[in-house]
C-alpha cells in the first residue's frame, strides 16, 4: 500500500512540555517507532506539523534588534521544514537503516482569489497588549485581533491547491524511498502576473495538505495521527462518545470545532469522497493498529473496513 501519515503537534512536543531540542527528538525516536511496522511493510509519505516551532522561530526573529523587520512567515515555514525533517531524517534511517530516506522542502501552490485573503484568521507568533499590536500593526502592515485577553497577529489560511513537489515526491516514492514533505502544509506560494512562484504571508492547513497530497500521490491511505485515540462525538459533554468506522456523510453531520478536530475531519472525508479509499483519525501510538483497521475513528464511502464488496 502506498500511506500518507501527518503528524499532529504531539509528534513532537506534548501538552505541557518545553519547546527544547532535546524534547523534541526523543519525541520524534517515539513517533518513528511507531511508523516503522509500517514503513516496513508499505510505500511511506511522512507529513507534519510545525505550529509551535514557528511560533519559538517568530519571536526570535521579532526579537532580534539586527533585523529591520522580522522574517516573513513564509520563511519561517521553510526553516521550520528543515529542522524538523532533519530530525524525522535522522531517526528514520537510524531505525530503518536498509531504506532510502529523503526529507524536502515543500511549496503549497494557493490562489490570490481565495477569499482566506480577505479576511485573516489564522493566529500566529507572539501575544502583544493591545497598543503594542496597533502600534506593530501601523508599522509593518499587520492585521490584528483580540486572542482571549492579548492581541496577536492573524494571517489568512487559504486552501490548499498544490503541492508544487508532488511529482518530485511520486518519483522518490517509485525508487522505494521514504519521503518527509509538506511540514507545516508547505510553504504557501502563488504564481505571480509574470507566471513566477513567491511566498505570501499565510498558513496553510496541514491536514488538508496531506489529504491534497494523498489524493494527488493516488495513496491507499491517509492517516492523521494525534493524541486521541478516536474522533469523539459531543466532546466533552456527558454523552460523549467514541466514533469508530463512519462514512464521510455521517460524520460530516456531527459538529466539531473549527480550530481543532473540524479540518481534520474535512480532511479525512474529503479523501475518502474523492477517492474510495480510507483515512483515519487516531493516537500516533497505534499507527499500525489503525492502518490494520483495528484502532481509530476510520472513514470510507461504506463505513466498512478492510472494505469488501456488496453481497
Amino acid at each position: 500500500m502506498r500511506v500518507v501519515v501527518a503528524l499532529g503537534g504531539n509528534a513532537l512536543l506534548r501538552r505541557g512540555e518545553k519547546p527544547d531540542a532535546d524534547v523534541q527528538r526523543r519525541n520524534v525516536a517515539a513517533a518513528v517507532r511507531s511508523l516503522a511496522p509500517i514503513a516496513r511493510e508499505h510505500e511511506l509519505v511522512v507529513t507534519h506539523g510545525n505550529g509551535p516551532q514557528v511560533g519559538v522561530l517568530a519571536l526570535q526573529s521579532a526579537a532580534d534588534r539586527s533585523l529591520s523587520q522580522p522574517y516573513p512567515f513564509d520563511v519561517l515555514g521553510a526553516e521550520t521544514q528543515g529542522m524538523i525533517g532533519y530530525w524525522l531524517l535522522q531517526e528514520l534511517q537510524n531505525e530503518l537503516p536498509d531504506r532510502q530516506i529523503c526529507a524536502l522542502i515543500n511549496q503549497t501552490l494557493v490562489s490570490m482569489a481565495d477569499p482566506a485573503f480577505g479576511n485573516p484568521t489564522k493566529f500566529v507568533g507572539p501575544v502583544y497588549t493591545e497598543q503594542e499590536a496597533r502600534t506593530l500593526a501601523a508599522e509593518r502592515g499587520w492585521e490584528v485581533r483580540r486572542d482571549g485577553d492579548h492581541w496577536r497577529r492573524v494571517v489568512p489560511s487559504p486552501r490548499p491547491q498544490r503541492v508544487i513537489e508532488t511529482r518530485v515526491i511520486r518519483r522518490l516514492l517509485g525508487s522505494g524511498a521514504i519521503v518527509v514533505c509538506a511540514g507545516g502544509g508547505g510553504v504557501p506560494a502563488i504564481r505571480n502576473e509574470r507566471g513566477r512562484l513567491e511566498g505570501v504571508e499565510a498558513v496553510v492547513d496541514k491536514d488538508l495538505t496531506a489529504s491534497l497530497l494523498a489524493e494527488a500521490l493516488e495513496a491507499d491511505a491517509l492517516l492523521l495521527l494525534t493524541d486521541v485515540p478516536r474522533v469523539m462525538r459531543g466532546f466533552g459533554t456527558d454523552h460523549q462518545e467514541e466514533i469508530g468506522k463512519t462514512t464521510p456523510a455521517a460524520l460530516r453531520r456531527e459538529e466539531f470545532p473549527a480550530g481543532s478536530m473540524g479540518p481534520k475531519v474535512d480532511a479525512v472525508c474529503r479523501f475518502a469522497e474523492l477517492t474510495g479509499d480510507m483515512a483515519a483519525i487516531g493516537a500516533l501510538e497505534q499507527a499500525a493498529d489503525i492502518l490494520a483497521g483495528h484502532a481509530g475513528t476510520i472513514v470510507t464511502p461504506t463505513g466498512r473496513y478492510p472494505q469488501t464488496p456488496e453481497a
